[in-house]
C-alpha cells in the first residue's frame, strides 16, 4: 500500500484547478485524468477556503505546521521588515542578526546542554544533518567505526535518500532503493497491536520496546551504531504514543554503549504535544533534536538541529568543519518570522492552552469510540490518529484493496467535502489523524467530532 495525501477531492472544478493539473507536479499526489487538485487561496484562523470561497476547517494545521493559525499579518510584517533590510545571506562562514537571536532563543527553550543549533530549509533536511553529525563526530573522537543508525518500523523521517533510509515506511523508499546503507528498525510502541501478554500492562510494553532497541545494537555490534532516531509520538502508522518509562529506559540504553539519542520532533515540536520541545513532556534529555513546521508557523520555510555542547566541542579546534550546509538555511527573513511566531507562543500562552484543552480534545474524540468502524483513539497534545477497523472485537484490518475503496475512494473526498481538512492515512493500519492548529478549542472540537461521526458511519456502511 502507498501512503495517502491529506484529504482531497479527486475532482475539482475552476481554471485554478486546470492549470494546476497542466503544470503543477504535487507532492504524495496522483495524476493523471479526471484528477484535478483542490485549490486552497486563503487562510484565516482555524479555517482554510478554495477558489469557490468554500470553508473548511483545517483539522492538520496545514501539515502539523500553522501552530498560531492562519491569517497572521504580524508574522507578515515580520517577513516584510526582514526582507527590506537583508532579504537574503548565507551562514557559510558568516552570520545575521535574526539566525543569532534565533539560535539563542532555540537553545534557551532546549533542554539540558543541548545549545548549537545547525539551521536548514526544513525537517528533511534536520534529519539528515543529524545523521551526518553523528557520524563525523564519532569520527573525530577515535570511534570511526561507529556510523549505523536505529529508528522504527513504520517511523517516517524525511525524503532526503540519508532520512529515507531511517524511515521505516517500506512502500516509500521502494523507488528510490538502493539507498544510503546503515538504517536499521526496531518495533514501534504501538500497544493496540501488541501481543496479548503486553497489550494490557504498559509499563511492561514500554519496556519491551525500548529493550529492543538495545537488542539491536548487541546485534549490530556497539562500535558500529552511532545513533537511535525517534519521534516523542510517531507519526506514521496513527500516532503512537510513548508508554511509561520507555525513553527513560532508551536513554540509559543510548548511554551505556554511546550511542546518541535523536529526538525528532520535526512535528511534536513547538506545542504540538504541550511544550516548545515535546522531550520535556516525557521527560528524557536527547543529545540532539530535530525540529521544523511549527518554528514559524509555516509562514516560511525553516528548520534545525539542536546539538548537545559535547557533539560540538571536537569542531572547535580553529581548523576542523562540519563540511556540510543549505544555501537557504537560517534564511534571515525566516528566522525572522520564527522569532515574530515565538513571541506570539509566548504572548498568548499556547503551549498552556494545549496542556490545558489536550484532555477537552482527547475525551471528544473518544466519543467516537462507540463507532464499529473506530478501533482506537490514541495521541497527545494537539496530536490524535483514530486507528479504522472492519472487526472492533478482533482488530481486524482493512486489506488493502478495501484501503483504497475506503480511505482514497471514499474517505479522502467526504471528509473534505463535509467541511474537515485532515489526512486518512494508510502508511500502517489505516488511520484518521487530526492535528489542528494550537489555537482550536472545544468549538472546533466538536465540528471535528461531529463531521467524523458522520463520514465514518457511512463509511463503514461500504465495508
Amino acid at each position: 500500500m502507498t501512503p495517502n495525501t491529506p484529504s482531497t477531492p479527486r475532482h475539482s472544478g475552476g481554471s485554478l484547478g486546470a492549470r494546476s493539473a497542466a503544470h503543477l507536479w504535487g507532492h504524495f499526489a496522483r495524476h493523471g485524468e479526471g484528477i484535478t487538485p483542490p485549490v486552497i487561496t486563503r487562510g484565516e484562523g482555524v479555517r482554510i477556503f478554495d477558489d469557490a470561497g468554500r470553508s473548511y476547517l483545517d483539522g492538520l494545521a496545514g501539515l502539523f505546521v500553522v501552530q498560531v493559525g492562519h491569517g497572521r499579518e504580524e508574522l507578515a510584517r515580520a517577513a516584510a521588515k526582514q526582507a527590506e533590510q537583508l532579504a537574503f545571506f548565507p551562514l557559510w562562514s558568516y552570520a545575521t542578526p535574526p539566525a543569532i537571536e534565533l539560535a539563542e532563543r532555540l537553545a534557551a527553550y532546549a533542554p539540558g546542554d543541548l545549545n548549537r543549533v545547525f539551521f536548514t530549509t526544513g525537517g528533511g533536511e534536520a534529519v539528515e544533518s543529524a545523521w551526518k553529525l553523528a557520524k563525523q563526530y564519532f569520527k573525530l573522537v577515535g570511534k570511526p567505526g561507529k556510523h549505523k543508525v536505529i529508528s522504527r518500523a513504520v517511523a517516517y523521517h524525511g525524503t532526503p535518500q540519508g532520512a529515507l533510509a531511517i524511515t521505516g515506511v517500506p512502500a516509500l523508499k521502494e523507488a528510490f532503493e538502493p539507498l544510503t546503507p546503515g538504517a536499521f528498525r526496531v518495533p514501534n510502541t504501538n500497544i493496540y497491536r501488541a501481543a496479548e501478554d503486553l497489550a494490557d500492562d504498559p509499563k511492561k510494553f514500554g519496556r519491551w520496546a525500548a529493550d529492543r532497541i538495545a537488542e539491536a545494537i548487541e546485534f549490530e555490534g556497539p562500535d558500529t551504531v552511532a545513533a537511535v532516531f525517534l519521534e516523542p509520538v510517531q507519526n506514521a502508522g496513527g500516532c503512537f504514543p510513548p508508554p511509561p518509562g520507555y525513553f527513560e529506559r532508551v536513554r540509559e540504553i543510548c548511554d551505556e554503549y554511546d550511542v546518541l539519542l535523536v529526538s525528532d520532533e520535526v512535528i511534536c515540536a513547538f506545542g504540538r504535544i504541550g511544550s516548545m520541545f515535546a522531550c520535556d513532556d516525557f521527560g528524557y534529555v536527547p543529545d540532539i533534536i530535530t525540529c521544523a513546521k511549527g518554528m514559524t508557523s509555516g509562514y516560511s520555510p525553516i528548520g534545525a538541529m539542536i546539538a548537545d555542547d559535547r557533539l560540538f566541542e571536537p569542531f572547535r579546534d580553529g581548523t576542523t568543519t562540519f563540511a556540510h550546509g543549505y544555501t537557504f538555511g537560517g534564511h534571515p527573513v525566516s528566522a525572522a518570522v520564527a522569532l515574530a511566531n515565538l513571541d506570539i507562543f509566548e504572548r498568548e500562552g499556547l503551549n498552556d492552552h494545549v496542556k490545558t484543552m489536550a484532555p477537552a480534545f482527547r475525551s471528544t474524540l473518544e466519543r467516537l469510540d462507540d463507532l464499529p468502524i473506530v478501533g482506537d483513539v490514541r495521541g497527545e497534545g494537539f496530536f490524535y490518529g483514530i486507528e479504522l477497523v472492519k472487526d472492533k472485537s478482533t482488530k481486524e484490518t482493512f486489506t488493502a484493496d478495501e484501503s483504497e475503496r475506503i480511505l482514497r475512494g471514499f474517505l479522502s473526498s467526504a471528509l473534505f467535502d463535509a467541511g474537515l481538512y485532515c489526512r486518512a492515512d494508510d502508511r500502517g493500519d489505516p488511520v484518521i489523524q487530526l492535528a489542528p492548529p494550537l489555537i482550536a478549542g472545544q468549538a472546533e472540537f466538536d465540528e471535528i467530532e461531529q463531521i467524523l461521526r458522520s463520514v465514518l458511519t457511512e463509511a463503514y456502511t461500504l465495508l
